[in-house]
């Protein structure tokens, strides 16, 4: 076999192995993110989005440079009384979407650094966990909508 053969036949089996460990991590999908508004003096706001893995995964970090502070946060009833509480995680079962909306789970943006106003985008930075303990960050700009959206609707999506 010809040195240039050799060197085929190795960079072949190299791309098959990097295509094989690509194929490993977690397909993650971030579909429709959004941000509603804030008025002047608001020192907090929600982020929503529809989040889906391709394997089991978790979400277990945001990051904005929007806010001082950013938490995932689910909303749960207490006692007949609705609750809003700081989460570690929020499990992306493979292959089930996860809605993260107004009044369920979703990320919040604490300590603004200045106002959230419609028409902008908001940076942010997310970081999945999959069962064995390894990390992958996405990054998406997420469309500022008025204060009184409840739903999203328009159609971002991101795959990652």
């Amino acid at each position: 076999m010809s040195t240039t053969s050799k060197l085929l036949t190795w960079s072949i089996a190299t791309a098959g192995a990097l295509l094989v460990a690509a194929n490993a991590h977690a397909q993650i999908t971030v579909d429709e993110p959004w941000v509603r508004a804030t008025v002047a003096q608001q020192h907090a706001t929600g982020v929503f989005m529809r989040l889906s893995s391709t394997t089991d995964s978790a979400l277990v970090q945001a990051d904005s440079p929007a806010a001082q502070h950013v938490e995932i946060h689910e909303m749960a009833m207490e006692n007949d009384v609705m609750k809003m509480r700081e989460i570690p995680r929020l499990g992306l079962p493979a292959g089930q979407v996860v809605d993260l909306k107004p009044g369920g789970y979703h990320i919040m943006l604490i300590d603004l650094k200045e106002q959230v106003q419609e028409g902008s985008h908001i940076p942010l930075t997310l970081t999945f966990e999959s069962p064995d303990g390894k990390r992958e960050t996405v990054s998406i700009e997420a469309p500022v909508r008025p204060l009184a959206s409840g739903s999203s609707n328009g159609g971002h999506h991101h795959k990652h």
